[in-house]
């Protein structure tokens, strides 16, 4: 079973990463882009067909390593 763990900045945590891709998009000529929004996703292969234990066991690696509760947020998918 694959679990994806959509890692991204808090809001109101600068996201520098954004703001190069924003101005990037802009001088390419995409003027309707009001913010842009750098984040990562981790896809995690689970030997599990339980899709609780999954999400229980990928909870636990995101809270531990995955993602820094300090300054980001993070949402589990299962992607079966």
């Amino acid at each position: 079973m694959i679990v994806a763990v959509n890692v991204h900045l808090k809001k109101g945590v600068l996201d520098p990463q954004g703001k190069a891709v924003h101005h990037a998009l802009e001088t390419l000529g995409f003027k309707n882009v009001n913010d842009v929004r750098v984040g990562k996703q981790i896809l995690i292969d689970i030997d599990t067909d339980n899709k609780e234990e999954a999400i229980k066991e990928v909870e636990e690696m995101a809270k531990e390593l995955l993602a820094n509760p300090v300054i980001e947020n993070y949402e589990i998918k299962v992607k079966e």
